[in-house]
């Protein structure tokens, strides 16, 4: 079918004549590089964590990027709330991802390079919120 471009890793679905990931925000790519670095730590976490911790944090990764999607097409003015519930989650997963090494879910060199992507992200969503409100960007 010539809707669908199937390539690996990923298989697209066109729409309008674009692909949501080749009109994606550099933060949304940002995001999702990171959600597919935390689908190559899960495995390794012990059950009791995979299934709790490991969950809620992979729940809540979904949630962030899902918020960034919709803030990246919705109009100027209606963007303001998704880019905070989005920077609520990354302060929420910030959390949880410290419990996890706190509790030798996830050892030094994954806590450090995880944590790492998430302050970028931070940055990034900060950025677009200020510049969303106006708040001393100019253009």
């Amino acid at each position: 079918m010539k809707n669908m471009i199937q390539s690996r890793p990923h298989i697209y679905v066109t729409l309008a004549g674009a692909t949501p990931r080749a009109r994606a925000t550099p933060i949304l790519e940002h995001v999702t590089k990171t959600y597919e670095l935390w689908q190559s730590f899960l495995p390794h976490m012990a059950k009791t964590s995979r299934y709790t911790l490991g969950a809620k944090i992979d729940a809540a990764l979904l949630e962030t990027i899902e918020l960034m999607f919709v803030a990246a097409y919705v109009s100027r003015e209606r963007k303001a709330p998704y880019l905070e519930r989005a920077s609520a989650k990354l302060d929420l997963l910030k959390v949880f991802v410290q419990i996890a090494w706190e509790v030798r879910a996830l050892d030094d060199k994954k806590y450090a390079a995880f944590a790492e992507r998430l302050q970028e992200i931070g940055r990034m969503t900060g950025g677009w919120l200020k510049q969303t409100r106006g708040d001393g960007f100019t253009a």
